[in-house]
C-alpha cells in the first residue's frame, strides 16, 4: 500500500472512484490522466494546467478534489467561472456529487452577505464567482481577502479567457495573477481549458505564474471520434436557409444552429418556426430567465434545435447533442472548434456541418474593428483620470474620450489590472504608478487574429482531413487524419435546394422594415463638451420609434445596405432599395399618417439622402419640405456623448424650413441614410418639435443596431 506524506493513496482513489461515480453514474470510472490531477492536487498540493476536449471531464476533477480536499478539513474551493449558464450547470453537476455549491454574481446580490456567510460557516463546498466579481469594489475589500485565506483549492475554468491571444480574451480574468500571489502557500490551483494552443498554453502559464511553480501541465487528445465534419458552400443566404428547412428533420437528435449575429439567429430560428419546426432564438440580448428555459428545453429535447450566437457556448452540456451547425464561419478554428465541442459527447455520431457565408469577412472586419484602441485614446482615459480629484463613473469619463461604452469598459479594465487605475466606490481612479502602451503586442495579436481568419478560409478550401486541420491550429499531439470527415470519407451533402423552398427563404429574408427606438435620456457629462443637454428628453422634443429598412448585421437586407455603403462615392438610391422602403412604410402601422418629408443634410453622401426623400416623396404624393442643413464637424465619433456634441454642433434648421414645418398639422417623415448612434435623428427631430413639427418619425435605409 502506497503512502504519500501521510496519505492512504490507495483509498484516497477508493474514495475519489466513489465521488465520480455519485457525479458520473454508477458506471463511471476515473481515468488515469484525471486521477493524475487530482492527486497532484490533493496530495501533492500542486498547480495544474488541464487542457483536455469538452466533454473530457475536466469538472469532474476539481469536484472530486474538491470532495477529497473537505474530507481532509481543507477550506471551500473558489471557482473562477465566466457565464451563469456555466455556472448552473456547475451547481447542478455538484449537487449530484454530493458537493454543497453556491454562486456569487450580478444577478443574485440580495443573496452575497447570505452566500458569504455559509461559506465561512463552512456551510458551503464551492463558491463559484464570476471574474468581474473579482473587481467589485465591496467584493475585493470585504469577501475576497477573508475567502482567500479560507480557501482550500481555486479553480480557473475556461482558463484561456485570460489570454489575449485567444479567442475569448476577458479583461477580469487577468486579476487572477494577484489573486493566485495572496494564496497561503500550498493552495493548489487547476486552471482548465479545452480550447488553447501552444501559445494561448504558454501565455496562460505566465499570466497565472504557473510556470514558476512545478506546474503539471495535463494536454490530451483532442479529437472525439463521433464527430463528422464537412463543409457545404452554397451560393446565398436563401440557399443557405433552404436547405436547412430541407434537411432539419434528418439529422438525428436535437443541436445547435451557429450564426455570427444577432440578427441572424432570430431570422434563421424564424423562418425554420414557419416551416415547421420548434426551433429557439439564443443570444446575449436574451432575457436570463428566457435562457435557462430554452437550455432545459434543448437538454429535455422538447425542440429541435437553438439557433444561437457564441453565448451559447462555455458549459452547456448535453452529451446526446446530435449536430451543430454553423450558418456563417467563425474568425478563428479554435474558436470553431469550441464549438463544434459540444456535438457527440454521448452518441456515437454527430454531424458537424459548416455553412459559410460571403457576408463573414465583413462580419469578421466589424468584430476587429473592436480590439483594444490606439495609445492615443487609451492616454485621453488616463489624462482624464489623473485630473480629477474624485472618483469618476464610467459615464463621467466617457464625453471625454473617443471610445465607445464597451470599448472603455475594456480599456478601463485592462488599466486596473495593469495597476494604472483601480475601481473604487463611485468610480474609477487613477493611482500615478506608470503605464506603458504593449504596442508590440497588440500588434502581434491583430497580426494573428488575420492569421486565424485566413485559416477559417484554408479549412473551409482544404481537400485534407478537416479535423486533422483543426487539432494542428490547436497544436494538438498526435494530430492525423480522421477518416470520418467528408474529405476522408469521400462523403459530401448534396447542395440541391427546391425553389419552393429558395422562394421562401427569399420572402424571409427581403421583409423589410426593423424598428429605430427612440432616444429618451441625454447622455452625461454634456457640459463639459460645451453642450447645454442634460437628463430626460423633454416629452415635446422627442421623435416616435422609427423604421429602417434593415439592419447592416441583417442576412438578408443587410447584405444588400452593406454593399451599398461600401461603394466609395456618391449617388441617387437605387431602385431596389426604393421599392423595400416602399415596403416598410405601407405597412408602418403608424397613429397618424405623415404630411411631409424632411431628410437630413449629408456631408458624405448627399445625393444618396436627397434622392430617398424625393422618390419618397414622389410615391407617397407627400410634399418635400426641405433639408436639414449639415456641416463637416471632423472625423467621426465612436462615442456617444462626443457623437452627439459632433451632431449638435452640425446641424441647423433654415428659416425657410422652420416657417414650412410651423405650418403642418400631423407628423413629419425625417429621413437619413443611416442610424448609428441615434443622435442625429435624436437632433433632428428636436429641432423639428421645436419648429412646430406636432411629431416626427424617423426612416432610414439601415440601422447598425
Amino acid at each position: 500500500m502506497r503512502h504519500c506524506g501521510g496519505v492512504d493513496e490507495h483509498a484516497l482513489r477508493t474514495s475519489a472512484e466513489q465521488q465520480l461515480r455519485a457525479l458520473a453514474g454508477d458506471g463511471a470510472r476515473l481515468r488515469e490522466d484525471q486521477w493524475t490531477a487530482i492527486r497532484a492536487l490533493v496530495v501533492d498540493r500542486r498547480r495544474a494546467l488541464v487542457v483536455q476536449r469538452t466533454g473530457w471531464g475536466k469538472s469532474a476533477v476539481y469536484f472530486v478534489a474538491t470532495s477529497l480536499l473537505r474530507q481532509q478539513g481543507h477550506g471551500p474551493t473558489v471557482i473562477v467561472s465566466p457565464l451563469l449558464a456555466l455556472m448552473r450547470n456547475q451547481i447542478e453537476a455538484a449537487g449530484r456529487a454530493g458537493v454543497r455549491a453556491a454562486t456569487i454574481n450580478s444577478a443574485n446580490l440580495d443573496q452575497w452577505h447570505e452566500v458569504q456567510d455559509d461559506v465561512l460557516a463552512g456551510r458551503v463546498d464551492v463558491l463559484l464567482v464570476s471574474p468581474e466579481r473579482l473587481n467589485n469594489p465591496e467584493f475585493r475589500d470585504t469577501v475576497l481577502p477573508e475567502l482567500t485565506a479560507a480557501a482550500g483549492m481555486l479553480v480557473v475554468d475556461e482558463a484561456h479567457c485570460i489570454s489575449d491571444w485567444g479567442h475569448d480574451f476577458r479583461p477580469d480574468y487577468r486579476r487572477l495573477r494577484t489573486l493566485l500571489g495572496e494564496l497561503p502557500a500550498g493552495v493548489p490551483v487547476l486552471a482548465t481549458t479545452a480550447t488553447a494552443n501552444d501559445r494561448v498554453v504558454r501565455d496562460v502559464a505566465e499570466q497565472l505564474d504557473l510556470g514558476t511553480r512545478d506546474t503539471l501541465v495535463l494536454r490530451g487528445q483532442l479529437d472525439r471520434e463521433s464527430l463528422r465534419l464537412g463543409v457545404l458552400a452554397l451560393p446565398t443566404a436563401q440557399a443557405r436557409f433552404a436547405w436547412l428547412a430541407e434537411r432539419l428533420d434528418g439529422l438525428t437528435g436535437s443541436g445547435i444552429i451557429y450564426t455570427l449575429t444577432v440578427a441572424a439567429a432570430q431570422e434563421v430560428a424564424s423562418f425554420l418556426r414557419e416551416r415547421g419546426y420548434a426551433v429557439a432564438a439564443y443570444s446575449g440580448k436574451t432575457e436570463p430567465a428566457e435562457r435557462e428555459r430554452i437550455e432545459q428545453d434543448l437538454l429535455a429535447n422538447r425542440i429541435k434545435a437553438v439557433a444561437a450566437t457564441s453565448a451559447l457556448g462555455m458549459g452547456f452540456d448535453k452529451p446526446d447533442l446530435g449536430f451543430v451547425i454553423h450558418l456563417g464561419a467563425p474568425a478563428s478554428p479554435i474558436a470553431y472548434y469550441q464549438q463544434i465541442g459540444r456535438a457527440g459527447r454521448g452518441v456515437e455520431r454527430a454531424e458537424v456541418l459548416l455553412l459559410p457565408g460571403t457576408e463573414d469577412k465583413d462580419i469578421w472586419a466589424y468584430f476587429a474593428s473592436l480590439a483594444f484602441p490606439p495609445e492615443r485614446v487609451v492616454r485621453q482615459v488616463l489624462d482624464v483620470l489623473a485630473s480629477a480629484d474624485r472618483p469618476l463613473s464610467t459615464a463621467a469619463i466617457e464625453p471625454a474620450c473617443d471610445l465607445s461604452r464597451s470599448r472603455l469598459d475594456m480599456v478601463l479594465k485592462v488599466l486596473d489590472v495593469d495597476g494604472a487605475v483601480r475601481r473604487v466606490k463611485g468610480g474609477w481612479l487613477a493611482t500615478g504608478q506608470g503605464w506603458e502602451y504593449d504596442e508590440q503586442r497588440y500588434l502581434g495579436i491583430a497580426g494573428s487574429r488575420r492569421t486565424e481568419q485566413q485559416a477559417m478560409l484554408d479549412y473551409q478550401r482544404t481537400d485534407g482531413c478537416r479535423m486533422e486541420f483543426l487539432l494542428r491550429q490547436l497544436d494538438a499531439p498526435g494530430a492525423a487524419p480522421c477518416g470520418r470527415c467528408d474529405n476522408c470519407a469521400g462523403t459530401t451533402w448534396s447542395d440541391t435546394v427546391s425553389e419552393t423552398s429558395v422562394a421562401q427563404a427569399r420572402q424571409l429574408l427581403s421583409r423589410p422594415g426593423v424598428e429605430i427606438g427612440e432616444r429618451r435620456m441625454w447622455p452625461s457629462g454634456m457640459a463639459g463638451l460645451d453642450v447645454p443637454l442634460s437628463g430626460k428628453l423633454a416629452a415635446g422634443q422627442r421623435a416616435e420609434p422609427g423604421r429602417a429598412l434593415g439592419r447592416l448585421t441583417d442576412i438578408g437586407w443587410g447584405n444588400r445596405l452593406r454593399e451599398l455603403f461600401a461603394q466609395a462615392g456618391d449617388g441617387p438610391v437605387p431602385d431596389d432599395l426604393v421599392d423595400g422602403c416602399v415596403r416598410v412604410l405601407a405597412s408602418w402601422e403608424w397613429a397618424v399618417r405623415p404630411v411631409g418629408v424632411v431628410t437630413v443634410g449629408s456631408v458624405s453622401r448627399p445625393k444618396l439622402v436627397a434622392s430617398i426623400g424625393e422618390r419618397i416623396s414622389t410615391i407617397g404624393r407627400l410634399p418635400l419640405l426641405g433639408e436639414i442643413g449639415a456641416v463637416a464637424a471632423g472625423e467621426r465619433q465612436a462615442n456617444s456623448a462626443r457623437r452627439l456634441a459632433q451632431v449638435w454642433r452640425s446641424l441647423r434648421l433654415g428659416p425657410e424650413l422652420a416657417q414650412r414645418v410651423a405650418g403642418v398639422d400631423g407628423p413629419v417623415l425625417l429621413v437619413d441614410d443611416r442610424v448609428d448612434t441615434g443622435w442625429t435623428m435624436t437632433v433632428a427631430a428636436r429641432l423639428l418639435r421645436e419648429a412646430g413639427a406636432p411629431a416626427v418619425l424617423p426612416f432610414a435605409l439601415a440601422s447598425t443596431t
